[in-house]
């Protein structure tokens, strides 16, 4: 019975947004594993389709991608005010201080370098959801 109320409870969606197989493929099972619904997307391009059809409530972006890299893919969703309040947190190889700064200019709102263990990743997910929640007038 218990698991029945389960699947009715809506679980927490993340999207994970890496060029990286590898990368993408750890971050959902670490993820899943935390009890997240987790979103996939391999560019920044597919991510802004995800993003619309899946409204995550968090979203790890890499920064290194083709076409469309993630201080872009992390402005155009931040531009849209539907949007705007979703916390974004920058993955990268690189941890300089130049790329954090860059990352908050275009609205992230945490840094986490790769690699990055499974309780860096669920910690960063339970920080930011909740801030969003303090802070959410409902």
């Amino acid at each position: 019975m218990d698991s029945d109320i389960g699947a009715l409870v809506p679980r927490t969606r993340v999207l994970v947004i890496d060029d990286s197989n590898t990368i993408r493929r750890s971050a959902e099972i670490f993820l899943k594993q935390g009890g997240y619904d987790v979103y996939l997307a391999e560019d920044g391009f597919d991510a802004l389709s995800k993003v619309n059809d899946h409204a995550p409530a968090l979203i790890f972006c890499d920064i290194l991608m083709p076409r469309l890299d993630g201080y872009q893919t992390c402005a155009i969703i931040k531009r849209n005010r539907r949007y705007a309040d979703l916390p974004v947190i920058m993955l990268s190889s690189k941890d300089g201080l130049f790329d954090k700064a860059r990352g908050r200019m275009v609205g992230s709102q945490d840094y986490l370098t790769k690699p990055f263990t499974k309780d860096q990743l669920l910690e960063a997910v339970r920080l930011h959801l909740k801030e969003v929640a303090a802070v959410s007038p409902n």
